[in-house]
């Protein structure tokens, strides 16, 4: 009988094993390439994942198959011009055949940032009437875990699933909102992988190697460095404390006394989202090259205090994408900060205001939702995330789809002086610039060859704007909502609001900032 048990299990272990050496042999997707997933239409799209050395992998969706060689233990094929709809399934075929079921095909985007990306649903404006209403099978979510990683990783846990009232509650607001809006009006299959991470700087989302390309950057990498060299320094030291409460600890009891409080663990700096590519590698870097169609991005607050920089900090990381993506120029769409009363009140805001319209300036298919009117002056997180959604599709249909929209409020393009008065002109000025409520204009200041703004009337001429001022006879520059939380007044007639501008450039209060 124990003979007959042992060869039993014997034989179940080899069972086993064989089972492990030929799973570890089979085909593998990328987990992207999962049940209830959404494909890019009308591009070239990657399909890749893991196999044995020198296995040959066929994919088939649609009326295209598609094959590799597995090489380094990866493999990778393409699919072109997909078409949209669905459901469909997909087949991957090597030494195993793996079958991905309910496919939809139509447009993806990345959704990433700070907390204001990730803001859920459920703590934004009419969150129990958006989440009853939120039946949308065509609309496909998943999320990327947050994590930090020394090195870029390949993949991810995370699962794609149906947009409905039990999945939308914790997704993000501002993606869920963008992704509806294109959805009905596109009348197309969405997916939306949102990756975000509150409180986090834009140099978190940022390759190594972009970083290192560019000196005004050192000192964020020195700064980390030195944080890293100086933890291994306390770890040191820690190991010696702990040695010496073991042995307090074991006296204290022997002697029946209270046993003294172990020494504190400081927080690991390695495991920070702070840590400049930390969150580019880990929740970035598996991502890509998915086919997508662009990107939507709310970020900035973290880096408030240091605006100068990052006008070429925040230019860095989406070329950074664009190219690790290697889909050319994707369209990217990002949220201007919104009002806020910052503590104390200061221009930091304004200035990183500036730094993000500098984007839509130097680089080509980059789209900015203006957010002025629609933040909580007292709340870091608005309730309002539909109309962010709204503002950043409409960026979308004119950037991505190639429609006749305005899609942006007034944009501040030249300046005249006219004797004590400045004639603002603008683009984006759409069916004509507007005093919102008819009241008069609010929010302008002019200033002379001193630099002292001071508060000025502003009326507006057909598509331009006068400004002028008692106080200053021979004005030479003038500010529009150039504070943290302005208040002010002027749109277009399509209801879109004038992003905040000032037209010298004298140093900020960021200015030296690193």
């Amino acid at each position: 009988m124990r003979n007959k048990q042992t060869a039993m299990t014997m034989g179940i272990l080899g069972a086993i094993a064989w089972l492990g050496a030929a799973s570890f042999a089979d085909v593998r997707p990328h987990p992207l390439f999962s049940d209830g997933m959404v494909l890019q239409q009308g591009k070239s799209v990657p399909v890749w994942g893991t196999a044995d050395e020198g296995e040959n992998v066929a994919v088939q969706f649609q009326d295209q198959k598609a094959a590799a060689k597995t090489e380094n233990g990866k493999w990778m094929v393409r699919l072109e011009n997909l078409k949209p709809g669905g459901p469909y399934q997909m087949m991957i075929t090597g030494n195993n055949m793996v079958m991905i079921d309910n496919i939809l095909v139509g447009e993806v985007w990345i959704c990433s940032g700070q907390s204001n990306m990730q803001w859920r649903v459920a703590d934004c404006n009419n969150a129990q009437v958006e989440i009853d209403y939120a039946n949308f099978p065509e609309i496909r979510l998943i999320t990327v875990p947050r994590l930090v990683a020394g090195k870029p990783q390949a993949e991810f846990s995370g699962k794609w699933e149906e947009c409905n009232p039990n999945t939308v509650a914790n997704f993000s607001a501002v993606a869920y909102y963008f992704g509806r809006e294109l959805h009905q009006k596109q009348n197309i299959p969405v997916g939306l992988i949102h990756t975000s991470w509150g409180g986090t700087p834009a140099e978190s989302w940022t390759s190594e190697s972009c970083l290192q390309k560019e000196p005004d950057f050192k000192p964020i990498l020195d700064r980390w460095n030195e944080r890293l060299s100086n933890f291994s320094v306390v770890l040191d030291r820690l190991e010696d404390q702990y040695t010496q409460w073991r042995s307090a600890a074991d006296d204290a009891e022997s002697q029946g006394k209270p046993v003294p409080a172990a020494p504190s663990i400081p927080e690991d700096p390695r495991r920070h989202p702070w840590r400049p590519s930390g969150l580019y590698n880990s929740m970035i870097s598996p991502l890509i090259p998915y086919g997508i169609q662009g990107a939507i991005w709310y970020q900035g607050e973290s880096n408030a205090d240091r605006a100068y920089q990052y006008r070429k900090l925040f230019a860095a990381m989406i070329q950074n994408w664009r190219d690790d993506w290697g889909q050319g120029d994707f369209p990217f769409l990002f949220v201007q900060l919104a009002n806020f009363i910052t503590s104390p009140p200061g221009l930091a805001w304004a200035e990183l205001r500036e730094a993000q319209t500098m984007a839509i300036e130097n680089l080509a298919n980059v789209g900015m939702a203006v957010t002025i009117d629609i933040g909580d002056p007292r709340n870091i997180h608005p309730g309002n995330k539909q109309d962010v959604g709204k503002r950043l599709e409409l960026a979308a249909e004119k950037i991505a789809y190639g429609q006749d929209v305005v899609y942006s409020g007034p944009i501040y393009e030249s300046m005249n002086v006219e004797g004590n008065m400045i004639r603002l002109r603008f683009q984006h000025v759409g069916g004509g610039l507007v005093s919102k409520g008819g009241d008069e204009l609010k929010g302008f200041a002019v200033a002379g060859e001193d630099q002292e703004f001071r508060p000025a009337q502003a009326i507006i001429d057909r598509d331009t704007v006068v400004v002028s001022s008692a106080w200053v006879r021979n004005p030479i520059a003038v500010r529009y909502a150039w504070k943290d939380n302005p208040e002010c007044n002027l749109y277009n007639a399509e209801g879109l609001p004038a992003s905040p501008f000032r037209t010298d450039d004298w140093p900020g209060v960021t200015a030296d900032a690193k």
